[in-house]
Parts: structure tokens; C-alpha cells; sequence
């Protein structure tokens, strides 16, 4: 089976999870630090080593449904995706994301300061894992 990579897009950082090979459950992977360059250059290559089916892409929306400026620029870094690698880009509803994954990181004892190295691969997770259990009660 492929395995599927979820990603939370940031001007900064953008957060990588992946899925195991059951497709089940999603686990952080690391994070890419936007200011180093080639980001479009490190997902294919992190696609072709794992043999991803499918990459997950967090769209952000305003709580009411509308989308803001942010989402034009996931909508371009999804076409510029797609022409880079040889699996299909789904956009995710990733509203409340990064606050889950605060939720998550505080439960787990970690405080705002601790969690900044690891917050957007927490998100890149929940937004997966949020992907993946669609795809199972779909069936």
C-alpha cells in the first residue's frame, strides 16, 4: 500500500506528517523550514522515498466557511505541487488545526515554548489523521 503525507502550510514553517502503511493512523515527520529554500524540491523527494499515494494539504478557512487571503496561497503551493510530483494534491479543511495540536502538546506536558519545534508537525498530523478517518467511513 502507498502511504499519504499531510502538510500545514506556513509563511515560516510548514509541518509534515505521514501515514503508516495501513493508511490508519498519522504520525509527525518533520518540518520545513520555508526561509531554507527548495521546499517544492524536499516534498518530491520525501514522495518518491516513501512511496506516497497522496498528499494531504491544509486549507485554511474562516470560521464561517469563507476563504481568506491564506488560502490563495495554499491554492498556488497546491498547483505548484502538483506540478512537481506524480500523486494527486487533496485540499483539508484545517480550521482549528494548530489549535488542537496545542490542546495535544499541553496534555502531553508541554508548554507553548517546548511545543514551537514540533506545533506544525502536530497540525500536519491532525489534519492527516482527520483525512484518513474520512477516508475510512467512506469506505
Amino acid at each position: 500500500m502507498t502511504r499519504s503525507l499531510g502538510l500545514d502550510h506556513g509563511d515560516a514553517r510548514i509541518g509534515v506528517a505521514i501515514s503508516d502503511e495501513l493508511g490508519m493512523l498519522a504520525h509527525p515527520h518533520g518540518t520545513i523550514h520555508v526561509a531554507e529554500g527548495g521546499v517544492i524540491e524536499k516534498i518530491a523527494a520525501l514522495v518518491a522515498k516513501e512511496r506516497i499515494g497522496t498528499i494531504v494539504l491544509g486549507m485554511p478557512r474562516n470560521m464561517d466557511g469563507t476563504y481568506g487571503p491564506a488560502a490563495e496561497k495554499v491554492r498556488a503551493f497546491a498547483e505548484q505541487l502538483r506540478a512537481a510530483v506524480a500523486c494527486p494534491v487533496k485540499l483539508w479543511d484545517e480550521r482549528m488545526s494548530t489549535k488542537a495540536a496545542q490542546r495535544g502538546l499541553h496534555a502531553a506536558g508541554r508548554n507553548t515554548k517546548q511545543s514551537r519545534e514540533v506545533i506544525d508537525q502536530a497540525a500536519a498530523q491532525f489534519i492527516l489523521q482527520g483525512w484518513l478517518d474520512a477516508q475510512a467511513m467512506l469506505g
